[in-house]
C-alpha cells in the first residue's frame, strides 16, 4: 500500500549515481584494457587471500536462511499481522525464477556441465567419473547457496519496510546498525552503491546475452553474428523493456514472467521426452542424492591441499556473481513477497526455484554429456570451448524438431532478457525514490534505456569484460555489510517474538483490569454489539483514554498525534523523528454472527439487505504497526485501555533500544 502523496525523487541518489555511471563507463569505455588490467587485479588479489571469507559468508548465509525459516521466526509475516501475499504462488514463483536465475540457465545449463566434464578439478577428463562429479559442481553452484544469498538480502529489506515502515530500499538493511542514520550520507551512499551494482550487472548481462540471441538467431534465420547485429538487438530488447516497466509491475512483468515459465517447462518436457527420458529421470535422483548428501563437504571445500586456481575460476567467481546481483535480485524478491511468513517464504524461495533449476541442469546438462561421452558427439564439446553462447543451439541440433526447439530458446532467452532489464529498471528506479514503486514514468523509461545505452557503448568499446570484474570485486565489501545485517535482522526477530508472546497476555490482563464480576465478563464474551454501540464506545471510553496518554506525554515533551478518519478509527501516534514512529489504532471491524443465533433462512431482496445487516456484530480491534492483533477491547474500562496502549509503547521503545 502507498500513500497518496506522490513518490518523489531522492536528489542525492539520482545524480551521484548518474554522474558515477556515467564516469565508469568513460574510463571502461576509453581505456578498456586498462580499466580490465586493474579490475582484474583487483578481482585476482581477493581470489587470492579473501576465498576462505567468501566460502565461508555463504555458508553462514545458507545456515541463517534456514534457521530463520524453521524456528519460531517463520511464523512472522513480511507485512501486517493481517496482510495477506499480492500474487498466487504460479505468479510469484515465476516472478521469482525470472528475475533470479532464468537467462543464466539459458547460457550455461549446456555448457557448464560439459566444460567441467572435459575439465574437471579432480578427476580424469571426459570420464564416466567426470561425468559424475561436473553434475555435482553444477548443482553446487546453481542449488540452494544461490538462492539463499539472494533471499538472505530479500528477507531484511521485506522485514523491515513492510514490518516496520522503512523504505524498501538496500540502506534500511543497515537500520539495526546505524539507525536512524540510514536517512543520511550513508543510507545515500548505500542506494547509490546498490544502483551502480544493479545498472552495471544488468547492463554486462545484455550485452554478453545479446551474443546468445545472435547465435540463435544465426541458427534459425542465417542471420550473420556481428556488432550491428547485437546492437539492433540491445535496442530491440531494451525498447520491450521500456513497454513493459511503463506498464508497471502487475501487468508486464508479471506476464512476461508467467509466459517465461512456461515456455520453460515446454522446453524443458521436450528435452526430456525427446532425449534418454529413464536415464534422465535416474540421473536427477542421483544428482539430487549426491548434492544433499555432499553439501557440507563441498561448501567449506577450498582445495586447499590441492594447487589449483579452479575454485578462484568457478566457486568463488559463482559467489562473487550471485552477491553482487544480490542488491537487485533481493529487492525485487521483496517487493513481490509482501504478505508470506518467513517460513513460507523461505520454503519458497530456496526449495522452489532451486529444484526447478536443478531439473533443468539434469536434464541439460545430463543429456549434452551423454552426447559427448557415448554418442559421439565430439562437435558439441568442441563447440562449447570456442564458444559457450553457441552451445545451447548445438546441443537442440541434436534432437527432432530441432529448429522448433531452437526457436523457442531464442524466444526464451529475448524474453528472459526483457524480464531482466525491466525488473532492473524497477529496482533502480525505486533505490532512486525512496522505495516507492509509484514513480513518474518518465524515471522508468530513463533506467530502462539507460540500460540499453551502456550495454550498446560497453559492447562496442570492449569494456564488458571490465565491467563484469568490477561488478564482481563489489561484492566483498557488500558481504561484510550482509553478514552484519543478517546479525541485526535476529536481533530484531528476537524483539518481535518477543513483543508477540507479551501480547498473548494483554487480552487476557486488560479484559481482568475492565470488568468488576463474572456477569460483566460474561456477557462481554456472549454479546454481539452492534454498530452503534462500537461508535459510542469509541467516542466515550478510546478518545478519553488516547487524550489523557497524550497529555501526559506532550508534557514529557514527546510529540503525539490524534486522528479520527471518515470511517471512526482512532489512531495514537507518537512520532520519533527518523526512527520508527509508535502507531496504536482502534478500528471498528464488522463479522458475522455465528449460525445458531439465525437460523432462519433468509430471501433474497431488499428485505435480505437488512437483515444481513443485523446479522453482523462489531469489535473494536487493535491495530499496531505491525498490523491486525486479532483482539477486541469493546467493553474494556479506560484504564485498561490506557494499560494496553502504555504496555505495547513499552515494547516499541525496547525495540528500538535493541535496534539502535
Amino acid at each position: 500500500m502507498h500513500s497518496t502523496t506522490p513518490a518523489r525523487l531522492n536528489p542525492p541518489v539520482f545524480y551521484s549515481a548518474a554522474g558515477l555511471i556515467t564516469l565508469i563507463l568513460l574510463f571502461s569505455a576509453i581505456w578498456p584494457d586498462i580499466a580490465n588490467q586493474l579490475f582484474q587485479t583487483v578481482q585476482t588479489a581477493i581470489i587470492d587471500n579473501a576465498s576462505w571469507f567468501y566460502v565461508l559468508a555463504v555458508a553462514v548465509i545458507l545456515l541463517s536462511v534456514v534457521y530463520l525459516g524453521f524456528s519460531r521466526f517463520g511464523l512472522i509475516k513480511l507485512g501486517p499481522d493481517h496482510s495477506e501475499p499480492d500474487y498466487s504462488k504460479i505468479t510469484w514463483f515465476s516472478m521469482l525464477f525470472s528475475a533470479g536465475m532464468g537467462i543464466g540457465l539459458m547460457f550455461f545449463g549446456v555448457a557448464e556441465p560439459i566444460m567441467h566434464f572435459l575439465a574437471p578439478p579432480v578427476a580424469e577428463a571426459g570420464s564416466v567419473e567426470a561425468a559424475r562429479e561436473a553434475m555435482k559442481i553444477t548443482f553446487f553452484h546453481w542449488g540452494l547457496h544461490a538462492w539463499a544469498i539472494y533471499a538472505i538480502v530479500a528477507l531484511i529489506l521485506a522485514f523491515f519496510a513492510y514490518r516496520h515502515g522503512l523504505p524498501l530500499t538496500l540502506r534500511s538493511a543497515l537500520y539495526p546498525l546505524i539507525g536512524d542514520r540510514i536517512y543520511g550520507p550513508i543510507g545515500h551512499a548505500v542506494d547509490v552503491f546498490a544502483v551502480i551494482g544493479t545498472v552495471f550487472g544488468v547492463a554486462t548481462s545484455l550485452g554478453y546475452g545479446v551474443t546468445q540471441i545472435n547465435a540463435g538467431i544465426n541458427y534459425l534465420f542465417d542471420i550473420p553474428v556481428s556488432n550491428l547485429v547485437q546492437v539492433l538487438l540491445i535496442i530491440g530488447v531494451t525498447l520491450l523493456a521500456v513497454i513493459s516497466v511503463t506498464t508497471g509491475l502487475d501487468k508486464g512483468i508479471r506476464r512476461l514472467s508467467e509466459l517465461n515459465m512456461g515456455l520453460a517447462v515446454l522446453l524443458l518436457v521436450f528435452v526430456l521426452v525427446l532425449g534418454p527420458t529413464v536415464f534422465l529421470l535416474q540421473a536427477f535422483v542421483q544428482n539430487t542424492g549426491a548434492y544433499v548428501s555432499e553439501i557440507v563437504s563441498n561448501t567449506f571445500n577450498l582445495f586447499a591441499y590441492q594447487k589449483t586456481d579452479w575454485i578462484g575460476g568457478w566457486t568463488v567467481f559463482y559467489w562473487g556473481w550471485w552477491l553482487s546481483w544480490a542488491p537487485f535480485v533481493g529487492l525485487f524478491i521483496a517487493r513481490v513477497s509482501r504478505g508470506r511468513t518467513i517460513r513460507e517464504f523461505v520454503l519458497g524461495v530456496l526449495l522452489v526455484p532451486a529444484g526447478f533449476t536443478l531439473m533443468w541442469m539434469t536434464f541439460f546438462g545430463n543429456s549434452a554429456i551423454d552426447m559427448v561421452l557415448n554418442q559421439g558427439a565430439e562437435s558439441l564439446g568442441k563447440a562449447v570451448q570456442e564458444d559457450v553462447s553457441v552451445a545451447l543451439f548445438v546441443f537442440l541440433e541434436q534432437f527432432p524438431f530441432s529448429t522448433a526447439l531452437s526457436f523457442i530458446a531464442t524466444l526464451m532467452v529475448v524474453v528472459f532478457f526483457v524480464t531482466s532489464s525491466d525488473s532492473g529498471s524497477m529496482v533502480v528506479d525505486m533505490l532512486c525514490s525512496n522505495g516507492r514503486d509509484d514513480t513518474p514514468v518518465w524515471q522508468r523509461i530513463f533506467w530502462a534505456s539507460g540500460e540499453g545505452i551502456v550495454a550498446i557503448i560497453l559492447l562496442l568499446a570492449g569494456g564488458l569484460g571490465a565491467l563484469q570484474t568490477m561488478t564482481i570485486a563489489s561484492a566483498l565489501p557488500f558481504t561484510i555489510v550482509l553478514m552484519i545485517a543478517t546479525y541485526g535482522l535476529i536481533r530484531a526477530l528476537r524483539v518481535d517474538v518477543h513483543k508477540k508472546d507479551t501480547l498473548q497476555n494483554n487480552y487476557l490482563t486488560a479484559s481482568a483490569m475492565s470488568n468488576k464480576n463474572w456477569r460483566e465478563r460474561l456477557h462481554n464474551i456472549i454479546d454481539f454489539p452492534s454498530k452503534a454501540v462500537g461508535e459510542r464506545f469509541l467516542v466515550q471510553v478510546i478518545t478519553p483514554a488516547f487524550k489523557e496518554v497524550a497529555e501526559e506525554m506532550r508534557a514529557s515533551g514527546l510529540t503525539v498525534v490524534l486522528d479520527t478518519n471518515e470511517q471512526g478509527q482512532k489512531t495514537f501516534r507518537v512520532q520519533h523523528g527518523d526512527e520508527i514512529d509508535f502507531i496504536y489504532q482502534v478500528k471498528l471491524a464488522a463479522h458475522i454472527q455465528p449460525a445458531f443465533l439465525h437460523m432462519d433462512e433468509v430471501s433474497a431482496t431488499a428485505a435480505a439487505v437488512e437483515v444481513a445487516e443485523e446479522q453482523k456484530y462489531y469489535r473494536a480491534e487493535v491495530h499496531l504497526r505491525e498490523g491486525g492483533q486479532d483482539y477486541d477491547v469493546l467493553g474494556w474500562s479506560r484504564e485498561a485501555v490506557i494499560g494496553d496502549l502504555i504496555d505495547h509503547y513499552h515494547k516499541h521503545m525496547h525495540f528500538l533500544h535493541i535496534l539502535r
